[in-house]
């Protein structure tokens, strides 16, 4: 715990907000809206306390606030407006401020900053922040009926493979552009997936391949996949670290490696 990082200079309040330094600068002078400390040897630094004020403030700012009013409000006004805020939009700006204070209040002293020190605990409860947020807006948008409804995308991690977060932004997308998808999630073994390829003429399959399949496994999976599902109007979608030393060839019929999720979104 001795690595956990309190004090922060401008920089890295800059990197973690995205409020340059000089804007910065002129709320501390103009707007009185933080009041960076000093070392013992004269160097200013900023406490978790200033960093949270000043994440609050960028996402009010960037929700189109007026920095001259938001600088009014004490402590408690300012989280009830940040709440509220975030209630009412169905934006995604100022989601990472909420992870990174969630961070912090998970911790109580502060962030852990250099990144050999983030635990499991922390990967584990900022992953589930993620995924609570992802199920709630797919919930949301699929509500609405498919309207694209002559081709299914199939989504799901092969066995082993646990890591869904990109899978469930890829299924959020897909039920945002109104498209028929068959979410069934991490670790599916491979006959499972018979009855769906059964059922419907015109499927892509997506997955992830993060840690498993690995090595030649990759290459055998895929081929195996193809000879067994990928007949006619079906595809597979793959990306992830353990698929990228793979390139598309006539061994693997249908199989397209995608480098990251950008791309991969650029072809729904």
């Amino acid at each position: 715990m001795n690595k956990i990082k309190s004090q922060f200079s401008i920089k890295d309040i800059e990197n973690l907000s995205g409020i340059k330094a000089h804007t910065i600068r002129i709320w501390e002078k103009r707007y009185e809206l933080v009041e960076p400390k000093r070392t013992e040897t004269n160097i200013r630094f900023y406490t978790v306390s200033d960093l949270k004020k000043i994440l609050n403030v960028s996402l009010l700012v960037g929700k189109g606030g007026k920095i001259s009013k938001i600088s009014k409000l004490n402590d408690e006004e300012l989280r009830e407006a940040v709440v509220l805020q975030i209630t009412n939009s169905d934006s995604s700006l100022g989601y990472e401020n909420i992870i990174l204070m969630a961070m912090f209040n998970f911790h109580k002293i502060g962030i852990q900053w250099q990144s050999d020190t983030i635990t499991p605990a922390h990967e584990h409860f900022i992953s589930n922040l993620i995924c609570q947020k992802l199920h709630v807006n797919i919930e949301r948008v699929s509500q609405n009926e498919a309207v694209i409804k002559d081709k299914v995308f199939v989504l799901f991690l092969p066995m082993n493979e646990i890591h869904e977060l990109g899978l469930l932004y890829i299924k959020y997308e897909l039920s945002l552009k109104g498209y028929k998808t068959i979410y069934l999630g991490e670790s599916v073994p491979m006959d499972s997936l018979v009855s769906i390829s059964e059922m419907y003429d015109n499927v892509v399959y997506i997955s992830y391949f993060t840690v498993s399949p690995t090595g030649d496994a990759v290459h055998n999976y895929l081929k195996d996949f193809s000879e067994r599902f990928l007949r006619d109007n079906k595809e597979l979608w793959v990306l992830g670290r353990s698929a990228q030393d793979l390139i598309e060839n006539e061994s693997i019929s249908k199989v397209r490696i995608f480098k990251d999720l950008e791309a991969i979104l650029k072809n729904i």
